[in-house]
């Protein structure tokens, strides 16, 4: 299973990268995985604030509805419109394409509360 080393992970499966103050989020291999075919993407408004753990998004999927929770606190500046005709980037590319959202950080320090790589892959296995 793919795990991205430059990459950080909560304990419900979303990815963080981190890019100066930007941070790009989506969700795992295996989270996309577990959820089965995406159908459809319920994404946040540009502009709204995200709080850490906090729901900030909704990925509809054949077998589930999941809550994206977003792992780091900040203001969203761009979602991928992609996902409107395509959610199943998500299940193509969901470290690529697939990303969901992305937000301008507002406590680089929440990330000490992530898994590393490492961490997540023993979690997974």
């Amino acid at each position: 299973m793919n795990v991205p080393e430059k990459m950080h992970f909560t304990k419900e499966h979303e990815w963080v990268l981190v890019e100066g103050d930007t941070a790009t989020i989506g969700i795992s291999e295996y989270a996309q995985g577990e959820l089965g075919d995406i159908v459809f993407v319920e994404l946040p408004q540009v502009g709204d604030s995200t709080t850490q753990f906090q729901p900030c998004a909704n990925i509809e999927a054949v077998k589930a509805v999941s809550d994206l929770y977003c792992p780091i606190s900040g203001e969203i500046i761009e979602v991928n419109d992609g996902l409107d005709a395509d959610p199943q980037l998500i299940n193509k590319d969901p470290f690529g394409q697939g990303w969901i959202l992305k937000i301008k950080i507002s406590d680089v320090a929440e990330l000490k509360n992530l898994m590393d790589a490492e961490n997540y892959k023993a979690m997974i296995s």
